[in-house]
């Protein structure tokens, strides 16, 4: 590859999206793992396992379809299994691979591309714009207890565009680092080594075990994570096909499962950090952020399980604060395109308020809840004007 072949934004769009992807739930994937009494090399052998089939989908599949696709473990998977207790890590392990191999056959049979084809593009837009201003917001919550930081890496964001629009993601990353080493808010103590190490998980048969970790998280990945995912991935006119994505990461899924990657999905919020202009003001371009990311994935794998405490010395309200501000430019995007249609509109206001409203239904998150209703009010509003 040439030198220039990647620029400042794709590097600063690839961090940014890679910091937000683990710093939000690495702490939560190894609860999780504790929930089914993971011993600490076992642990180890979840994030080497996730890490690998996250960065190796996501930088093949990038460069194969010129597309900025992103692959993430299944985070809201994750929380459901922390309330999961005393079920034995072979039965989790076996769950794990009956949730991958679901969502294959829901692929294979064409099931999934139906589900994404009856989403018109400003209701994915408004449903991505709800999630999106919850982030944002956070911006200005960190300001109560760090805001002379956050203040620092907005300040940096909002005066860097007007002269290095390309470098303001990397400058505010730069500003916020610097800032948190000065101060000392760097928890440098908790940092470990640990050697990645892919550890066989032997599967064990419980149909009771399957019933209660399978369905759900495979449920879960479905309407949280891949259909959203490729929803966005429609909202920013990329027609790349979703079966063979699909299919990628739920072989994948089935493939590492006993090493401890108990669900890889497309990913949603993280995904969009590489989607608008600000990456690349060509979008056949954009997908070189997400090559640099699965490089990135890769390496974190290295690392094994001293991710954890690679995050955990970061200060959260630095992770929020990058998270809320490199998403500001896609907030206005998908605002405007959920606007854009007149008779979509209604069923765009409703979809945004109730994705963005953080209610959970039947162990179900807000986007998968925004997304259905906003679909079923638009439909309901063809039907009422052909009559």
């Amino acid at each position: 590859m040439k030198l220039n072949y990647f620029s400042s934004s794709h590097l600063a769009a690839a961090i940014a999206a890679i910091l937000v992807s683990y710093g939000s739930s690495a702490v939560i994937v190894y609860q999780a793992a504790l929930a089914f009494a993971a011993t600490p090399e076992q642990i180890n052998s979840w994030f080497t396992s996730l890490g690998l089939g996250c960065g190796l989908l996501t930088l093949i599949l990038s460069i194969k379809y010129k597309t900025p696709i992103m692959f993430a473990w299944c985070t809201p998977g994750a929380v459901l299994m922390i309330s999961t207790m005393g079920i034995p890590m072979g039965e989790a392990i076996t769950a794990f691979i009956f949730a991958g191999a679901l969502m294959l056959f829901v692929s294979l049979t064409g099931f999934f591309d139906r589900i994404v084809a009856l989403i018109p593009r400003t209701l994915a837009s408004a449903m991505l714009a709800g999630i999106l201003i919850n982030f944002g917001s956070r911006v200005f919550t960190s300001m109560e207890t760090q805001p002379v930081l956050v203040m620092l890496m907005l300040l940096t964001y909002l005066l860097s565009k007007f002269r290095f629009a390309r470098y303001s993601l990397l400058l505010m990353l730069v500003v916020g680092f610097s800032y948190a080493y000065v101060m000392d808010l760097l928890k440098l103590d908790v940092l470990q080594w640990q050697a990645p190490t892919l550890v066989w998980l032997e599967p064990s048969f419980n149909l009771q075990s399957i019933i209660s970790v399978g369905i759900p998280l495979f449920i879960t990945a479905l309407v949280s994570q891949n259909v959203p995912g490729m929803a966005i991935l429609r909202a920013y006119h990329y027609d790349t096909p979703g079966k063979p994505l699909i299919n990628s990461s739920a072989l994948a899924t089935v493939l590492l499962a006993p090493f401890g990657a108990f669900f890889i999905n497309l990913a949603a919020i993280s995904a969009s950090l590489t989607l608008g202009k600000e990456v690349d003001p060509d979008p056949s371009k954009r997908y070189r952020a997400n090559v640099l990311m699965g490089i990135f994935y890769l390496i974190l794998a290295a690392c094994g399980g001293a991710v954890v405490s690679l995050f955990t010395a970061l200060p959260s309200e630095l992770l929020w604060a990058l998270a809320g501000i490199a998403i500001f430019g896609t907030l206005i995007s998908n605002i405007d395109t959920a606007w854009s249609e007149p008779a979509t509109r209604e069923a765009s206001l409703i979809t945004l308020l109730a994705s963005a409203s953080g209610m959970t239904l039947l162990g179900i998150g807000s986007a998968f809840w925004g997304l259905l209703i906003g679909v079923g009010v638009y439909h309901l509003n063809r039907k009422i004007k052909s009559l």
